[in-house]
């Protein structure tokens, strides 16, 4: 006799699997009544192939690649260059995107921004679920955004009942359906509250099939909780086509929206806004925002060149050396890993002999920008160096290169944009790793490129063209 399929049970709330019945959830705790039975994988496989053998219909049979037909994807301007370009040039007919963020970072106020363009050629739809509608107005016209040629094309629904909102959207048929918030809208027949693990899946899943259905672009808006997760666990960025984060910290006017995944564009693609009182303006030339204000002929300050995305962004880096007391010195980064800048030390000390004993060091990003590349370690040598043998670096330089153990410059990807930027902002030399033999593209007019091997040469090279000076302090 074949052995009868082994009965499994599932947690309503958080969808916890248990080959055995339990009075409770093991995993949340949340599931008074205990665990469900549910029918097995493999019970609803045998089912399928059984009962759907010869009535596969023709949208369900598989096609050869061949037989595949692709065509230019069309998408839709936002109207907002930087939130097309994180896109990958606009909004897909049909796409579902997550827009996370801490709360009260700008989400919404981006949201309007973006829907007051779109609203005079699309009809929006937004599910108000964390404000009333005449909170959005008052911020609407705060913004100045009602300046839309039809404002009439936008609604505002003040509803958190997903089966109602959909049905809504259904009889106004919008180009744009977006839900302020995912974890404030739930589904009827299920008892959990809203903003719980079972609501937020299936409430994302309905939104899905619906906007795949309907062919209707649909945002849904996300808070980032303590542990920087959107929703809690990671429920939804597996659901959703593109996903989009909106960092940026209160005390300073810049704001980055960066994607995380995007299934019809290129990810790790940022774009940048700067906070004003008439909402978030849009950073059109970056490099030129970060070196605003920069005061050249200090030790420790040098100008870097990042890679964000497919951008190239020149920065000022600042390194401090200070004397302590402490028995283990301190090693401060912000904008850049600090496990890097202890490794960095590291070879410092070992390769070029600089004494850093009981010396504090500091390192800032001016701007508040944050890099995860290693393209920045010349950069960072040098800087180090700059201010603990108080050398002051050319100020028309920018570095760029980055730095093994063995203290050696190795090569980085996109060093011909990065060179092109450093022209654009008027930059007249760039030092870093040695070029490609043989495939390399020409240095951009009015630049010269110092090739470097390792950290020892780059500093020789740059005393022989940098001044020295007392700090004065």
């Amino acid at each position: 006799m074949a052995k009868k399929d082994q009965e499994s049970y599932r947690c309503p709330s958080c969808g916890y699997r248990s080959p055995k019945w339990m009075g409770f959830c093991p995993a949340c705790h949340e599931a008074p009544e205990g665990l469900i039975p549910e029918e097995t994988p493999g019970g609803r496989a045998e089912r399928y192939v059984r009962d759907g053998a010869g009535r596969v219909p023709d949208s369900s049979r598989a096609l050869s690649i061949s037989d595949v037909s692709v065509g230019a994807i069309p998408r839709t301007s936002t109207g907002l260059s930087e939130f097309d370009r994180v896109l990958g040039g606009g909004i897909v007919p049909g796409s579902f995107i997550l827009l996370g963020g801490d709360p009260g970072i700008g989400k919404s106020t981006l949201v309007l921004q973006m829907v007051s363009h779109l609203a005079r050629e699309k009809t929006v739809l937004i599910v108000c679920g964390e404000e009333s509608p005449e909170q959005i107005r008052m911020r609407f016209d705060r913004l100045e955004a009602s300046k839309a040629k039809n404002p009439a094309r936008l609604f505002l629904l003040a509803e958190t009942d997903l089966s109602l909102v959909l049905s809504e959207a259904a009889r106004l048929s919008p180009d744009l359906l977006i839900v302020d918030s995912i974890q404030t809208v739930f589904l009827p027949e299920w008892t959990q509250s809203a903003g719980s693990v079972i609501q937020l899946r299936e409430t994302a899943a309905t939104l899905l099939e619906f906007a795949k259905r309907a062919r209707v672009s649909t945002l849904v808006i996300g808070h980032v909780t303590k542990d920087g997760t959107i929703a809690g666990p990671r429920v939804l960025e597996h659901l959703v086509d593109t996903v989009l984060y909106l960092e940026g910290d209160r005390g300073q006017p810049l704001r980055v929206l960066r994607t995380a995944k995007n299934r019809f564009g290129p990810t790790q693609e940022v774009g940048l806004f700067e906070m004003e009182e008439s909402g978030l303006s849009e950073v059109s030339n970056p490099s030129a925002f970060f070196l605003e204000g920069r005061e050249a002929g200090r030790p420790g300050s040098v100008v870097i060149c990042g890679m964000e995305g497919s951008r190239p962004l020149l920065v000022e880096l600042q390194a401090l050396a200070a004397p302590t007391a402490l028995p283990m010195p301190r090693r401060v980064s912000q904008g850049v890993n600090s496990n890097r800048l202890s490794l960095l030390t590291a070879v410092l000390v070992r390769r070029i002999g600089l004494d850093l004993s009981g010396m504090d060091l500091y390192l800032n990003v001016v701007g508040g920008v944050d890099f995860e590349e290693t393209a920045l370690d010349l950069g960072i040598s040098l800087a180090i160096v700059s201010n603990v043998r108080e050398m002051i670096l050319p100020s028309e330089w920018v570095v760029v290169g980055e730095v093994g153990l063995a203290g050696e410059v190795r090569r980085v990807p996109g060093l011909h944009e990065r060179m092109v930027e450093a022209s654009r902002l008027g930059f007249a030399h760039m030092i870093g790793p040695p070029l490609p033999s043989g495939k390399s593209r020409p240095v951009p007019r009015g630049l010269s490129y110092h090739p470097v091997t390792d950290v020892r040469s780059a500093l020789g090279f740059l005393e022989k063209s940098a001044g020295r000076k007392e700090s004065g302090r």
